[in-house]
């Protein structure tokens, strides 16, 4: 379990991100329009999890919309933005703000979270996912990863991007 704080409190979240250099744990997430995504379906590509607490908050709509920017600069590379948020408010969020380069993905009925440590257990965001970033390779092994330690506070997008 990792401790992470909101405003200075402090909560626990169901376990550890991956380690780098381990297999990235498979995972299966709803996309906008309903349908499955699964790990497998990135091979071959870089992957870039940004994961958080809920897309209607400011910090987890500016990492949309900072991924999104910064995606058009990353060849071979996919940007998937994943909460326990429903799909459809996603796709209300990237459509609103114009968001063609990252996907929006929702954990809402997979074990994501507790697969990759990330699921709050304790706090007002029990249930939801904490703020961290996972880059993983084509080949399905764990580069980066961050868990942000104050909710409140954006990952730090550049060292995730310089491992790719």
């Amino acid at each position: 379990m990792a401790n992470v704080t909101l405003k200075g409190n402090v909560f626990q979240t169901v376990g550890e991100l991956p380690l780098v250099g381990e297999q990235a744990p498979n995972f299966t997430l709803v996309e906008t329009d309903l349908s499955e995504t699964c790990l497998a379906d990135y091979a071959g590509s870089k992957l870039i999890l940004n994961i958080f607490p809920s897309v209607d908050t400011g910090v987890c709509a500016t990492s949309i919309r900072t991924f999104n920017e910064k995606a058009t600069e990353l060849d071979g590379t996919k940007v998937l933005c994943v909460s326990a948020d429903l799909p459809f408010a996603g796709a209300r969020f990237c459509g609103a703000e114009g968001i063609e380069n990252v996907a929006t993905v929702s954990s809402f009925r997979s074990d994501f979270g507790t697969d990759y440590g990330v699921t709050f257990t304790t706090g007002p965001l029990s249930g939801l996912l904490s703020r961290s970033v996972v880059v993983i390779d084509e080949e399905g092994k764990v580069l980066y990863t961050e868990q942000v330690a104050e909710t409140t506070e954006e990952p730090n997008y550049e060292a995730a991007i310089a491992v790719l």
